[in-house]
């Protein structure tokens, strides 16, 4: 299990590393970083202005995971490169997708 994500009851918490205006939207993999904490690294086109790149890092995680955009939410790091996501749903099932996202 990665340390980039944590099981709940009836949801995961997931640490995230956002890439904004990145020329794609993609999910990279997940990295180690310098302070020895796992992340799931991210990038989006969208720019870093008015809540934009935090909107579509949450379309992007719904579109992988497969749950709908109103199970993915912003936990913090709404303007830091480091965000903490919460996303609902069966713990088991969302971690069995994030392990099948492209690796490192």
């Amino acid at each position: 299990m990665s340390g980039a994500w944590q099981a709940f009851a009836d949801h995961v918490r997931l640490s995230v590393r956002l890439t904004p205006n990145g020329g794609r939207d993609a999910i990279d993999g997940v990295e180690t970083g310098g302070d020895g904490e796992s992340y799931l690294k991210a990038r989006v086109s969208a720019v870093p202005e008015k809540g934009k790149a935090n909107k579509a890092l949450i379309v992007l995680l719904a579109k992988n995971l497969g749950v709908a955009k109103s199970a993915v939410s912003l936990i913090s790091g709404d303007t830091a490169r480091k965000k903490i996501l919460r996303v609902d749903g069966d713990p088991e099932d969302l971690i069995g997708k994030l392990n099948a996202l492209p690796k490192d």
